[in-house]
C-alpha cells in the first residue's frame, strides 16, 4: 500500500470538469461525489456526467455514492466507467451482495461510514471490501471543518485491518488539508480525498504533490511506507 491523493471535483468548476480533471493529472484517483438530495441534503451529478468524465480523463474515477438505494444504482456507476465505487453502510440493504456485485463488474468495492457510525459492527464484512471510507465531516457539502474526534475511529479501523491481515485501503474524506493530513496519516489512513485544498490552490497539481509528500512522511503506523 502507498499514500494516494484523490482530488474531489465537488470543489472544482463544474462548467470546466474536463479541464479541472486534467489540472490534477498527477493524482491517483479523481473523487466524484454523487448526491441525490435524499440521503444527504444536496444534489450534484449522476451517471451521465460520470460517463462523460470517464471519457475525458485517464485518471481513474473514485465514485462516492451519497444516495439512497445504492444496491440498485451502484452497479450503473461501474458500467459508466468508475474504477472504484463507494456505497454508504447506512443506505445499503445488502452490503455484502452489493460489494460482490461491484467487484464482479470490474471495479473496486468500497463502503463509507458517517461520523456517528461505528466500525466495529462491520468487522466481519471487511474482507469483502477493497477500501473503507471514514467520513471526517458530515456528508453532503464541501468545505467543512475536519472533525478531530474521528481520529480514534481511524486508528481502530487500521487496527482491525491489521488484525485480519487485509490489504484494505483506508480512505478519509472531509476537511483534509495541509493542516490535517498528517494527523490522518499517522492515525492509519492511506487514501486522502481533498477538495478545496487542491482546487482552491493556485496550482492544483502542486497541491496534490505536496499533500502526498506530507502524508507519506507521517505514515508511521506501517512498515514499508
Amino acid at each position: 500500500m502507498a499514500v494516494q491523493i484523490n482530488p474531489s471535483i465537488l470543489s472544482a468548476d463544474f462548467a470546466r470538469l474536463a479541464d479541472e480533471a486534467r489540472a490534477v493529472a498527477g493524482a491517483d484517483w479523481l473523487h466524484v461525489d454523487v448526491m441525490d438530495n435524499h440521503f444527504v441534503p444536496n444534489l450534484t451529478l449522476g451517471v451521465p456526467v460520470v460517463e462523460s468524465l470517464a471519457r475525458a480523463t485517464d485518471t481513474p474515477l473514485d465514485c462516492h455514492l451519497m444516495i439512497e438505494d445504492p444496491d440498485r444504482w451502484a452497479p450503473q456507476y461501474v458500467e459508466a466507467g468508475a474504477g472504484s465505487v463507494t456505497f454508504h453502510a447506512e443506505a445499503a440493504h445488502a452490503p455484502v451482495r452489493l460489494a460482490r456485485e461491484i467487484r464482479a463488474k470490474g471495479a473496486r468495492a468500497s463502503m463509507a461510514l458517517k461520523p456517528a457510525t461505528p466500525i466495529e459492527p462491520y468487522e466481519d464484512l471487511l474482507p469483502e471490501l477493497d477500501m473503507l471510507l471514514i467520513m471526517t465531516v458530515e456528508p453532503g457539502f464541501g468545505g467543512q471543518s475536519f472533525l478531530d474526534i474521528m481520529l480514534p475511529k481511524i486508528r481502530r479501523t487500521r487496527e482491525l485491518i491489521a488484525k485480519h491481515g487485509l490489504e484494505l485501503w483506508l480512505q478519509v474524506d472531509g476537511g483534509v488539508s495541509a493542516s490535517t493530513i498528517e494527523r490522518c496519516a499517522d492515525a492509519g489512513a492511506d487514501v486522502f480525498v481533498a477538495g478545496s485544498a487542491v482546487y482552491g490552490a493556485s496550482d492544483p497539481a502542486e497541491a496534490v504533490r505536496a499533500l502526498r509528500e506530507q502524508a507519506a512522511a507521517s505514515t508511521t503506523w506501517a512498515c514499508g511506507h
